[in-house]
Formats: C-alpha cells, sequence, structure tokens
C-alpha cells in the first residue's frame, strides 16, 4: 500500500487526510475509491486505515479522513455533529472526483457506527456516489442514542441538553462532557473491553464532546432519506449481537430503503471485537465489500431521480 497526504477543505476547514493507493506502480488507475466514513470519536489512524490496509490489496484506492475538530483536522474540538460530517464526506467526494489517479465514475461508501448512517446521509443527495455500505451502523440518532442507556443516564442525558441549549444561546458555547455520557459503553461489555484495549491507542481519542453534539445526533436520522439511495445499491451489515447499536437500527434502515438493497446480520457477532485485520469476521465483511462495490461499479450508471441534485 502507497500512502500520500491528501487534505482537502470542507466548508473553509482543513481536513487532515491520506490517500492510500495500490502498490502496482500505477497500472490500476484511474483506482476505483471507496471513502470510509469514521464512527463516534473515530479517526483515520483507526477503522479506515484498516479498510485501506485490506481493500488496497483488491486494487481499490481508498481516502481516509479525520472529521473537522478531530485528529489533525482543523474546526471546534469537541463538536461531534453527524450532520456536518455528511458535509466534510460530501468534500471528500469533491476532493476524490477531481484527482487524476482516481475514477470519478466509480466512487463508492462505507460507514461504521454513526459513520454508517452519515454515508447514507450523505448519498442521499450526491449522484456522484455509486454505491453505499453502512456497517453496524445508526438509522436514526435518537432511537440508536436511546436504547443504550438505561432510565436514569436517559433522562439525565435529555435533561442536561435541554438546559444547555438555554446556556448556548445565552453565553455561545456549549458544555464539554465525557463522551461516554452520550454514547453508554458500558452496557456493552464486549465493546467497552475493545475501545478501552485498542482505540484509545489512538492519540486524541475519547477527548470531551460538547452536549451540543449531543442534542444534533438526537435530531439526526439516515432512514428519513434513505430512499434516495434507490436506484443505487445499499448494503447494510450488523452484528446481530451488536448491543451498542442495536439490530433494529438496520432493520429500519432496511425497511426505510428502496431497492436494490442488502441486509446482512453477523451472527454471534457484536459491534466491534472482530476488527482486527485478521479476525475472520473482519476477511468476511471484506469480501462482501468487494463484491457488492465491484459489482456495483460494473454495471451502467442508473439515472437518478430528479430530486438527487436538489442540494
Amino acid at each position: 500500500m502507497i500512502t500520500r497526504p491528501f487534505p482537502f477543505f470542507s466548508e473553509g476547514i482543513r481536513l487532515d487526510a491520506d490517500l492510500h493507493l495500490p502498490d502496482d506502480n500505477g497500472a490500476g488507475a484511474p483506482y476505483p475509491v471507496l471513502i470510509p466514513s469514521s464512527g463516534y470519536q473515530g479517526l483515520k489512524v483507526i477503522h479506515p486505515e484498516r479498510f485501506a490496509r485490506a481493500l488496497t490489496q483488491r486494487g481499490y484506492a481508498v481516502l481516509a479522513f479525520d472529521y473537522r475538530g478531530f485528529g489533525l483536522s482543523e474546526g471546534e474540538r469537541g463538536r461531534l455533529a453527524p450532520q456536518e460530517w455528511a458535509d466534510d464526506l460530501r468534500a471528500a467526494v469533491d476532493r476524490a472526483a477531481a484527482a487524476e489517479q482516481l475514477d470519478a465514475d466509480r466512487i463508492g461508501l462505507i460507514g461504521w457506527g454513526m459513520g454508517g448512517g452519515v454515508v447514507v446521509a450523505e448519498a442521499a443527495d450526491d449522484p456522484r456516489v455509486r454505491a453505499v455500505a453502512s456497517l453496524n451502523g445508526i438509522s436514526d440518532g435518537r432511537r440508536s442514542t436511546r436504547a443504550m442507556h438505561d432510565e436514569e443516564s436517559w433522562n439525565s442525558l435529555v435533561e442536561r441538553v435541554a438546559a444547555d441549549r438555554g446556556h448556548r444561546a445565552e453565553h455561545g458555547r456549549s458544555e464539554i462532557t465525557s463522551p461516554w455520557d452520550i454514547i453508554r459503553l458500558d452496557l456493552d461489555g464486549r465493546t467497552d473491553g475493545y475501545v478501552g484495549e485498542e482505540l484509545y491507542k489512538a492519540p486524541g481519542f475519547g477527548s470531551g464532546v460538547s452536549l451540543e453534539s449531543a442534542d444534533l445526533l438526537l435530531r439526526f436520522s439516515a432512514e428519513a432519506v434513505a430512499d434516495r439511495i434507490s436506484p443505487r445499491p445499499l448494503l447494510i451489515i450488523h452484528g446481530a449481537e451488536n448491543e451498542l447499536h442495536k439490530p433494529e437500527e438496520a432493520e429500519a434502515l432496511y425497511a426505510a430503503a428502496k431497492e436494490p438493497k442488502q441486509l446482512k446480520f453477523l451472527e454471534g457477532r457484536g459491534h466491534t471485537e472482530w476488527m482486527f485485520d485478521d479476525d475472520p469476521t473482519f476477511k468476511s465483511v471484506v469480501e462482501d465489500l468487494d463484491a457488492f462495490f465491484g459489482s456495483a461499479f460494473a454495471q451502467e450508471r442508473q439515472p437518478q431521480p430528479a430530486t438527487a441534485d436538489a442540494h
């Protein structure tokens, strides 16, 4: 795999990014390009680079980036807004579509966790995206967040978010809280263990998040726009025992989307404990992704609904 810096701007904010290419001396150029969208607190050095290591071997270019406010990207620290992440992802598509080594007619998105909803939101109004894969994603921010909490912690979060709205209106800033006050990892032992042992290795992971971020998450819904991806294909893969983002999220996204669509549950697997380069489940998912995008890119581009260019 060959890696080079590939920064770009989103709404005037410089985002740190890398372009990962197959090590074939350019023989496969212009390359089909896949853009991974990280999940909550995600950084490009975690799962996006994991997908890059696996998928560049199969002839894809992979554009990995940090959202605004994370990693070495510019932007307000602690602000984690899926609506703005969709704008960042669209800017990544802009960057990829203009690069000589990349094939602007073969661009696909891979979303992980919260990013699984973000890719749907971005592709809904971006006909340049040929295919979308949502892995262990969220379909509705309020429902998925509520499912992570017990009654006491949920009521506390809702009350804090409501109070913060008034504070922001008066003082212009939001309270910073622990990211795990919003996303309750401790109720999912397998994910909690993986995060503590693996993800905290990435510098900056686990940093504080604003309560405004929680407010925005609770208002985010990928399923509300999922039908606009059609006639482009959507692949949904979800851990059947995912206790962080429940399987109901995958079912709701699938129900909201139009054909062509696929839904696959990973039996016996949770949210993220299998995300290692050499794990058989991860390797199987890579096989699925390769088959899905390979098929999508091989087909003739279908006419898009008139609403696809609305934004």
